[in-house]
C-alpha cells in the first residue's frame, strides 16, 4: 500500500437534528469540526419504522393528495 495517500482519520462532532452532539471518527474536515445533519436516525422514517410523519407544505404529497382526492389514497 502506498504511504501518505489516505485522508487523515480524526474525531469530529456530529450534530443531530434534535440538537444532540456525538463524537465520531471521520475523514470529514479537521479535528474538532462539527458536521450538522439534516436527516438522521432519530428523525428519518426509514429508521423510526414510519412513526415520523412526512412534513410537506404544499409540495409533492399535498399535490398528489389533491389530484387523487376521491380515490382512497
Amino acid at each position: 500500500m502506498k504511504n501518505d495517500i489516505h485522508p487523515d482519520y480524526h474525531v469530529i462532532n456530529v450534530k443531530l437534528t434534535d440538537g444532540t452532539i456525538i463524537e465520531m471518527k471521520s475523514t470529514y474536515g479537521a479535528e474538532g469540526d462539527t458536521l450538522a445533519l439534516d436527516i438522521d436516525p432519530s428523525a428519518h422514517p426509514a429508521w423510526t419504522g414510519g412513526s415520523s410523519r412526512l412534513m410537506d407544505t404544499g409540495g409533492r404529497v399535498s399535490k398528489f393528495k389533491k389530484k387523487y382526492e376521491g380515490l382512497g389514497f
